[in-house]
């Protein structure tokens, strides 16, 4: 009897299946028609906030048991299909393959999008500088090490605008051919992660040099051709280029988190729960810094984050970057910014873009 039933309920899931099948290729014909006209109108054929909207319907009305967060992934992955009807998003991201900054590309653009894997920061700011991709990834902070200084200096001379955040779980593992700990001599990575496993490896490997690469799939790369080279990269990575993994979740803070942004030629509007990042150096007076908050407190902006940089042009010169609440096209937002401007040597708007949640 119980196998009966289960035969019955297959069959269910079966006609249901097809009924999905039938209903996404009825869903890819409205978007194909949908992007004729925007061809016709000459109107951008990517709309991140038109994305966003249908994401949080949906969520909005599943009552479950589907889980949530499936929901959005098994969605994420139904838009960046249907987009690449049209034509795939290009992608510029710090490569090799199975990089994080990879990972949160896929997590923000789906599968179909094309990736294209560059060898630094600079390169992926020169791909969307130069119209070769659609958008550009790159990672700004991570919640042990802090800010990725380097992605910060490319603004001082870049027009381009920060056009979405994304927050990606980042779990560091270290692994080689043979899976065996003994057979490593040194180990690669990139220069930000040991910060992030500092005490299981002065624990574990005290006695191993370890070596900067140009990313965690990188040094992957290099463990797959050398046995006496270890990596300290991702799960993905290891799948990719056929390592065995010594060591998982090596990191000292479980609830280790890296904020990747993503880059583009143009800005996004507001979504209603956005941020504001901005770049700006002030004049050398007393009381700068007092005059320089002064504006937000009294706009009752809530300011995320301030990090100063030097400016490398002269000496004991500084940028300033900051974080607010808010979007640019919000009258309190622009006017404490002018307010701001009438101190600084100079204030550029990075970008206006939805807080990840």
């Amino acid at each position: 009897m119980s196998i009966e039933k289960i035969q019955e309920l297959r069959k269910k899931i079966d006609e249901l299946d097809d009924k999905i099948i039938d209903l996404l290729n009825q869903r890819a014909k409205i978007v194909i028609e949908v992007g004729d006209i925007k061809k016709a109108e000459k109107l951008d054929f990517h709309s991140p906030n038109r994305e966003r909207e249908i994401l949080e319907r949906l969520t909005s009305r599943n009552r479950g048991p589907f889980p949530q967060d499936t929901l959005k992934a098994v969605y994420r992955e139904i838009l960046s299909s249907s987009l690449s009807l049209e034509r795939p998003l290009r992608i510029a991201y710090l490569g090799p393959r199975a990089t994080f900054t990879h990972m949160a590309g896929m997590q923000q653009f789906g599968l179909a999008a094309q990736y294209v894997p560059v060898e630094s920061i600079k390169d992926v700011f020169g791909e969307v500088e130069r119209g070769r991709v659609d958008y550009g990834v790159v990672p700004v902070e991570n919640s042990t090490e802090g800010v990725v200084n380097y992605t910060l200096d490319m603004f001082i001379d870049s027009d381009l605008k920060i056009t979405a955040e994304i927050l990606l779980e980042v779990s560091q593992n270290l692994m080689n051919r043979s899976g065996k700990i003994e057979d490593i001599r040194k180990i690669y990575t990139h220069p930000q992660v040991p910060g992030q496993c500092r005490q299981w490896l002065e624990k574990n490997v005290a006695g191993i040099q370890i070596l900067d690469a140009p990313s965690t799939a990188r040094a992957a790369e290099m463990a797959k051709d050398d046995p006496e080279v270890g990596a300290i990269a991702s799960d993905m990575a290891a799948i990719l280029y056929g390592l065995q993994i010594v060591a998982k979740k090596i990191e000292d803070n479980p609830h280790n988190f890296t904020r990747f942004i993503v880059i583009s030629r143009k800005p996004k509007g507001k979504t209603g729960r956005d941020k504001t990042s901005i770049m700006f150096s002030i004049k050398d007076k007393v009381g700068a810094l007092h005059s320089m908050l002064t504006p937000f407190a009294e706009a009752g902006i809530n300011l995320n984050r301030l990090d100063a940089r030097p400016s490398g042009r002269q000496v004991w010169d500084y940028v300033f970057f900051l974080d607010m609440e808010g979007h640019i096209e919000e009258q309190k937002v622009a006017q404490a910014i002018e307010q701001l401007r009438k101190d600084c040597m100079f204030l550029k708007v990075l970008g206006s873009y939805p807080k990840s949640q």
